[in-house]
């Protein structure tokens, strides 16, 4: 594949994109287990350095057990999972799907797009961009009419991501512990 390449999930045909040069971003097979388990534990971790409260800690089996879902998820018809690849190195990946009518959230069918992450040592060079907007086609050519995600509130660098992508705030998620008295 030459640099620049992003493969269209649906086509695996490469598609040229500035923003990324050396980045190709490829559905993910199951060889891309073991760096999407790692991401997978760096995003748990993440969002627990966010919010102890809210989100919970990486444990040790945290890669091995993301990477053992995710490659459940790899044959799934609805599901997207795209990795970006330099060098024959995963820097990132995507997990997302089609649904169905969620009454519990409102809203009708659409693609979610649950995870997105990048290794930090390749933030701010495309990477992120290209693998939101492979995976935003993808959902779109698996019919999703919008796509829906969620970042924690305290992601302010994701937000501007997919602001800067056409997402729109649409809910805010509030959380109450046990035990915490009202004002």
């Amino acid at each position: 594949m030459s640099d620049g390449a992003i493969v269209d999930a649906d086509s695996a045909k490469p598609m040229r994109h500035e923003s990324a040069p050396s980045v190709s971003i490829r559905p993910a097979t199951h060889a891309d287990l073991p760096a999407i388990g790692r991401l997978g534990a760096l995003l748990v971790q993440t969002h627990h350095d966010f919010d102890p409260q809210r989100f919970i800690p990486a444990a040790p089996r945290t890669a091995h057990s993301y990477a053992a879902f995710v490659g459940s998820q790899l044959s799934d018809s609805n599901v997207v999972v795209l990795v970006a690849e330099r060098g024959g190195d995963v820097l990132g990946y995507t997990y997302a799907g089609i649904e169905g009518t969620d009454y519990m959230s409102l809203r009708g069918p659409a693609g979610v797009l649950h995870d997105i992450v990048v290794d930090a040592a390749h933030r701010g060079q495309g990477v992120g961009r290209s693998l939101l907007e492979a995976t935003v086609s993808a959902l779109e050519g698996l019919g999703a009419p919008r796509v829906v995600l969620s970042t924690a509130a305290r992601n302010e660098a994701a937000q501007r991501l997919f602001a800067g992508a056409g997402f729109r705030r649409t809910m805010i998620e509030m959380t109450r512990e046990r035990g915490a008295e009202g004002g």
